[in-house]
């Protein structure tokens, strides 16, 4: 639940100034459960309002139904409705989405706009592997027809079709820098095509049961793999890589060989297996490498999460995270951050800290949903995963720092300061440093009042339905760089905001609001059911001087 204040002025025209402000509220409508609106002052020129957000955003819920971890509200960004999705990519340019579905269909959607763009039909049964090319028009996608088809998204059809697989082609990528796309199979095999030439560079073999998932390395020439056979298997692709580099160099090099699928021992010179990763207990879903440590992450059948080490030729089982409880189905790095995402049948996904031993950081929670897949932006700070009902494109947190706009400054928080700059000069400077205890608070507001130079900022506990306000009186001489942490009148509350110079309004979730004055103790509680007739109160103030800023 958050509160905010608004101002209109030159009241004349506040018949186009309410129906702009009524739009306004019918899109937040759309986003939160309930909006209510109070009007608390007005004079000949100006209209002041209050409008209240209650509950979480739309769709979300607060209940994990276990009774043991509290829900985090999860900032949801885009959300489409449609049958189970099986596969996610994000363009890497492009504000695009590609969505495979269980029913063979490939969806194209322009998320920032909320835009269906296409549609692609030409697969025979449920699409699982798909994947964007990082520079040409194109992707790739695999089903359980066996086929690999390769479409020109700017021609909406299928450029040519991959044969070769003898079961459903579970995931499919390309690589980075060569013409080459990696695909793993129910047939126990893995893949890698040369897709300009249309054919089959090489087989994989060694997995006892369905590959689930195959990956390159971001920048090494390695391949990880997941399979059913309980076991995450890490391979060498150098000297494949080397053959294609000396061929595509060379003057003959449509002399050099061309390797076949496999030899008799089902093992290719060109690929050797480096590890062989033993542990789960259940069949492993998927498996991912980091974008720069050599760490391995693994999800499994057995509800665990294993990140495992690579070093000098070596592999072993770092950590192992229990907290799912029933089939994970997809784990990754965040790209940024010391942590790791996953989905889970549970439908739950859970964020984990990789600096401690076992550290789950937020959990998110649908109710009907079991989730399926998970991918994140490669430049973005965006994730998508796709469920049962559909998918959605969410942030694990805020990026843009909360601050507070007036005239020409711009008051914002960067770790423990409150700092202000100023847009027209660019000069910028701290004015003010508050407190942080090991409760792990996190500022969710910030609220500024200049004229009295003071400054109200809403506190939370992640995980927690605790929260609280504190006043800070901003010091005069703000050129300083502050060592001390300022003093502060700190009092339960959920949301405040200013509503005149010297008045301010304090809201306390589904239990009373609150008036405190600026420079001493006293507070007046009114019950939630009062709180019309605490706006009242307030007008009744307001309209006692010309202006809706009394002294």
């Amino acid at each position: 639940m958050s509160v905010h204040f608004l101002k209109f002025t030159n009241f004349k025209l506040r018949k186009r100034y309410f129906r702009l402000f009524h739009c306004c509220v019918d899109r937040l409508k759309s986003h939160f459960n309930l909006v209510k609106i109070f009007e608390i002052g007005r004079s000949s020129e100006e209209v002041v309002m209050i409008y209240i957000l209650f509950d979480l955003p739309a769709g979300e819920n607060t209940s994990n139904g276990r009774g043991r971890d509290k829900i985090k509200t999860m900032l949801v960004k885009f959300e489409s409705k449609s049958q189970r999705v099986n596969g996610l990519s994000f363009h890497p340019k492009r504000p695009w989405i590609l969505v495979s579905l269980h029913n063979g269909i490939i969806q194209l959607w322009e998320y920032q706009l909320c835009a269906y763009l296409e549609k692609f039909e030409e697969h025979e049964g449920p699409v699982h592997g798909i994947c964007f090319h990082n520079q040409q028009p194109i992707f790739v996608s695999g089903g359980d027809d066996c086929k690999i088809k390769v479409w020109n998204y700017n021609q909406s059809r299928s450029w040519f079709t991959l044969l070769g697989h003898y079961g459903s082609v579970r995931s499919t990528q390309f690589h980075e820098k060569c013409p080459w796309i990696l695909s793993a199979s129910d047939d126990h095999t893995i893949r890698i095509w040369n897709w300009p030439k249309r054919n089959c560079i090489t087989t994989i073999n060694g997995h006892d049961h369905f590959v689930m998932c195959a990956q390159f390395h971001p920048t090494d020439d390695l391949v990880v793999s997941a399979s059913l056979d309980k076991t995450v298997r890490v391979w060498d692709i150098s000297e494949l890589r080397r053959n294609y580099s000396e061929s595509t160099t060379s003057i003959s090099g449509h002399l050099h060989r061309q390797p076949e699928c496999s030899d008799r021992l089902g093992l290719h010179a060109d690929v050797v297996e480096l590890h062989n990763l033993k542990g789960h207990k259940r069949g492993v879903n998927w498996a991912v490498f980091h974008p720069t440590r050599p760490l391995i992450a693994s999800a499994a059948d057995d509800g665990l999460i294993k990140e495992w080490r690579m070093f000098e030729g070596d592999a072993w089982e770092v950590q192992s995270r229990p907290g799912h409880y029933n089939n994970v189905t997809c784990v990754l790095f965040h790209p940024r951050k010391n942590c790791i995402v996953s989905t889970s049948e549970d439908r739950r996904i859970f964020v984990w800290g990789t600096t401690g031993r076992r550290i789950l950081l937020e959990t998110f929670r649908r109710d009907l949903d079991r989730f399926w897949t998970l991918v994140s932006h490669p430049s973005l700070n965006v994730f998508a995963a796709g469920h049962d009902s559909g998918m959605m494109i969410f942030k694990l947190d805020r990026e843009r720092p909360l601050h507070a706009v007036h005239q020409n400054f711009i008051y914002y928080v960067k770790e423990k300061y409150v700092r202000r700059l100023n847009w027209e000069t660019g000069e910028y400077s701290a004015v003010l440093m508050f407190s942080e205890n090991e409760s792990g608070e996190v500022v969710f507001s910030i609220a500024v009042n200049p004229e009295q130079n003071a400054v109200l900022l809403t506190k939370r506990i992640p995980k927690s339905d605790a929260s609280s306000c504190e006043l800070f009186s901003i010091p005069v001489d703000t050129k300083a760089r502050y060592s001390e942490v300022q003093d502060s009148k700190k009092f339960p509350g959920h949301s405040a905001i200013w509503v005149a110079k010297k008045r301010f309004a304090v809201l306390e979730a589904y239990q009373y609001v609150m008036e405190p004055k600026q420079y001493n103790s006293q507070f007046k509680f009114i019950e939630n059911t009062l709180l019309i007739h605490f706006c009242l109160n307030v007008l009744n103030d307001v309209s006692s001087s010309k202006s809706l800023d009394p002294d």
